[in-house]
């Protein structure tokens, strides 16, 4: 059988320092004559052109750093899977292994993490004309009505899901629309087990109120850094606010205030909320994950924090 790739994932909650830590030590590694690392993107949001301050997507230079995977490659208008996800990254995985590099796969979307690492649940295919209807329905009545239904049918996934993802929404609902049975309950007779990689996942934990503090900052830097320009912009191209990337943090609030529904420092307010319930959700997630090692930023330096990272990394896969 074939050694399985090596993979290091670093994950954790929004706003914790995930994208530099990664490219400190990629750049540590390759200066100590070490293997050489290249980031594979696991954020949702940084995949999608044009949507830079608000997804807090690594700058030109940092980009040119370390060598990064799946930034900017599809747009806001198209379509983009954890499905997809999974045979983009596998093929970066793959390259990046051949050239001798270390893969570093770098986000805090779990369900993409999963879908990569344990394999995907193949559900029953679409019912076009269901969808159409549910859309229909949200559209008249709004999208709460469709999160309601998705608590009476699918608790489980409806505490894994937000209220404002209707694509997932939709989808859950239509899966136990065609199975007759929950998707959370065919997720756990899947038990997501395939394990491509051999991996060490590694995730950042702070206190809450130092990665609070942190949101707070990084949602006021974005405002200052032109947020509000950068949403008109894509506004002007003609993507749409009921697109799923416009849903994201920042670019709903910053769209409303647009339209002129609230003032920018109710916006502003909103999405620190946003995202710090976004945080909590993060958390929860990577909790349930056994495989997770966490690493507590409050309680070290950096440089201590990189050779606790790189001894895990050299006793994992030694």
């Amino acid at each position: 059988m074939a050694e399985k790739i090596r993979i290091v994932i670093i994950t954790g909650p929004t706003a914790s320092g995930k994208s530099g830590l990664a490219m400190d030590l990629c750049e540590r590694l390759s200066n100590s004559g070490g293997q050489t690392g290249e980031i594979i993107n696991a954020d949702s949001m940084q995949l999608y052109k044009g949507l830079d301050i608000g997804t807090a997507k690594p700058s030109k230079e940092e980009q040119e750093r370390v060598p990064h995977h799946l930034i900017d490659i599809v747009s806001p208008d198209e379509d983009y899977t954890a499905a997809l996800f999974r045979e983009d990254a596998s093929r970066a995985i793959e390259e990046i292994s051949r050239r001798g590099a270390r893969p570093f796969v770098v986000g805090g979307s779990g369900l993409y993490i999963r879908v990569l690492t344990k394999g995907l649940l193949k559900g029953p295919g679409e019912d076009s004309e269901f969808r159409a209807r549910l859309t229909a329905e949200a559209e008249e009545k709004g999208g709460q009505v469709l999160y309601e239904r998705l608590q009476a049918v699918d608790p489980l996934s409806a505490t894994r899901i937000h209220p404002n993802n209707r694509v997932r929404i939709i989808r859950a609902l239509e899966v136990s629309y065609l199975t007759g049975r929950p998707l959370s309950e065919l997720q756990a007779e899947h038990s997501f087990a395939e394990r491509p990689y051999e991996t060490l996942k590694i995730a950042i934990k702070m206190t809450r109120k130092a990665l609070y503090e942190r949101i707070e900052e990084r949602v006021d830097q974005m405002i200052k850094d032109g947020l509000v320009a950068e949403v008109e912009g894509l506004l002007k191209r003609g993507y749409r606010e009921d697109l799923k990337p416009m849903q994201g943090l920042g670019y709903k609030e910053i769209t409303a205030y647009i339209a002129g529904r609230r003032t920018l420092a109710e916006a502003t307010r909103l999405i620190k909320k946003n995202t710090r319930n976004f945080a909590k959700r993060q958390l929860t997630w990577f909790r349930s994950d056994e495989d997770i090692n966490w690493i507590e930023m409050d309680k070290c330096d950096r440089v201590e924090l990189y050779e606790q990272i790189e001894r895990a990394i050299a006793e994992h896969f030694a």
